[in-house]
Parts: C-alpha cells; structure tokens; sequence
C-alpha cells in the first residue's frame, strides 16, 4: 500500500539513513582544531539522528506499509551526496548543512501531505523533526560564522 504519505515518509527514512551514514563519516574523519567540538557534536546528531529514523520507519509500519532498507536503495532514494573522506572541517560541516537542509525540505513535503491527509500523528512527528532539523541547520551555520 503506497499512498502519498507512504511515499513521503519512505523518503524521509532514506534521508535520514543517509544523513546518519554522512554524519558518521564527518565524526570518524574529522581533524584540526575544532576536532573535539566537532567529533562531539557529530556523535550527539548520528545518535539523535538513529532514534529518530526508528520512530519514523515505525510509524510507516503502523500505517500498514512496509519501511524501506537496504543501504544502496536508501542512498538511491535519499540523493544525498557523499562528501570526501579527507574533506576539511569547514567542509564538513557544509556538507551537512545541505543535507540537513534536504532533509528538511522532504520533511515539510512529508508534513503538509500529512496534513492533506488529515493524519495529525504523523503531522505532529513531522513538525517535531523539522524543529530538530532547523536547530541542527542553526548550530552548523554558527559555527561557520
């Protein structure tokens, strides 16, 4: 069964996914002076991040869909780049300034087809990503300043 929200919610896995997987990468290769801020903060948003895609893949599961899986598919629907291993700082945390900004993108689309849909659950879950999304976005953009 994939109706649009199905469809919007499976993309927001598979952005997730990806974010989780880019965040990583960021958090395990990251050097320089702001090495530990960094690796830190990137560690707190992979495990935020990890809980959070549970939450959502559950919420297909409820609506009687089934939650997408498989890395090489979730990085196909997600189309987030990958960034560099060797990738300064700066870069990092560019990179995953847009891909937090993709995801937010898929998450407002997620959110208002939730609300065409008159499905307030998935709504409100929806909403509460975006406010962790935005404040993410926020953080890293503070950072470059």
């Amino acid at each position: 069964m994939k109706t649009p929200i199905i469809e919007a919610l499976r993309l927001v896995v598979a952005d997730t996914y990806a974010l989780i997987g880019q965040t990583h990468v960021c958090h395990w290769n990251v050097r320089g002076p702001s090495f530990f801020s960094l690796h830190g903060a990137f560690e707190a948003q992979y495990n935020e991040l990890f809980v959070a895609v549970d939450e959502i893949a559950e919420r297909i599961r409820a609506k009687g869909a089934l939650a997408p899986g498989g890395l090489s598919n979730l990085a196909r629907m997600a189309g987030i780049t990958e960034i560099a291993e060797d990738s300064s700082a700066q870069d990092m945390v560019r990179h995953l300034v847009e891909a937090n900004e993709k995801l937010l993108l898929d998450l407002k689309a997620a959110r208002d087809c939730a609300n065409d849909e008159r499905d307030s659950e998935t709504e409100d879950l929806m909403i509460a990503r975006i406010q962790v999304h935005e404040k993410t976005v926020w953080m890293l953009k503070s950072y470059l300043e």
